[in-house]
């Protein structure tokens, strides 16, 4: 099979110019045999949203290979008031290698600001929060809840399990209190400045970074 890099080479047509989209031209050189490239994308150039390791591969090729690493840790999200953050959440979700993503609620969701990583993301509907708790006793798999509530624990200070299911809710309400009682524990991010919170999708990428340090980097809290 035809091993892609993470540059260029002589593949491509060219020098990218500056400010052009980003990506690579058509192939150059033998035609490849490998059955994961588009025929397609060889032939016009790969534009998409993905690191070099997958330039030119097929769409389901891309996801059967992220599905034999993915780690273990699920995201959910409350779907109260179609929230405009829910997109921003999954394309993280996506950069993290998260296991599934749990929209809980509404059916329908902004798919704007995941800016098409859901074509790659398995995503999990659920009703209501008591079926989401159903489906994670049924797996195993705790539920964190975030959010800076009374009783919250420090981030910093909380040891994430691997596998698990984190809790946000929604951008200003945060968890409704069918959420906080779902969770088997609920952590907060320490804040310095005025603000009494900050944005959930940014709060979402802290705490997805926090479970990469703690289970890829082996840096425990504490």
């Amino acid at each position: 099979m035809t091993s892609l890099g993470s540059s260029c080479d002589d593949r491509c047509d060219g020098d990218e110019p500056v400010n052009e989209a980003p990506g690579v031209g058509s192939w150059k050189g033998d035609w490849p045999s490998d059955p994961r490239l588009d025929p397609e994308l060889l032939r016009e150039g790969d534009r998409r949203n993905v690191v070099d390791e997958y330039r030119y591969w097929k769409l389901d090729a891309i996801v059967a290979d992220l599905d034999a690493k993915r780690h273990p840790f699920h995201i959910a999200i409350e779907n109260l008031e179609h929230d405009f953050n829910i997109g921003s959440i999954v394309r993280t979700a996506n950069a993290f290698m998260a296991k599934e993503v749990h929209i809980v609620g509404r059916r329908r969701w902004n798919r704007r600001g995941a800016m098409v990583t859901d074509r790659y993301q398995h995503i999990r509907h659920h009703d209501s929060v008591a079926e989401l708790s159903a489906w994670s006793t049924a797996e195993e798999l705790q539920i964190i809840g975030l959010d800076n509530i009374p009783g919250s624990v420090p981030l910093e200070e909380f040891d994430l399990p691997e596998a698990c299911v984190l809790f946000f809710g929604q951008e200003g309400g945060g968890l409704s209190p069918e959420a906080q009682d779902a969770c088997i524990a609920t952590v907060s991010i320490a804040q310095f400045g005025s603000t009494r919170s900050i944005n959930v999708g940014a709060a979402a990428a802290i705490a997805m970074h926090a479970w990469i340090r703690r289970h890829r980097f082996g840096q425990a809290p504490g």
